[in-house]
């Protein structure tokens, strides 16, 4: 049986210049506005917070200190 991994979210570690996937799937979900975002598309993360974002300017937001 062929499993697809569309439709489903990827759990991933975050990496500083990359990501290593724990969990296949074909998405993630933006820690700030809940978007899909898909793996081939994903360009912004944390590691230190190991969270997705959908665009640089919403990582931007998230990074920015208190």
């Amino acid at each position: 049986m062929l499993v697809s991994n569309s439709d489903r979210p990827a759990r991933l570690h975050y990496m500083a210049n990359g990501f290593r996937v724990l969990s296949p799937g074909d998405h993630v979900t933006c820690a700030v506005s809940g978007a899909r975002v898909p793996i081939d598309l994903l360009r912004y993360w944390s590691v230190a917070k190991q969270e997705a974002y959908a665009t640089a300017a919403i990582a931007s937001e998230a990074m920015r200190p208190q």
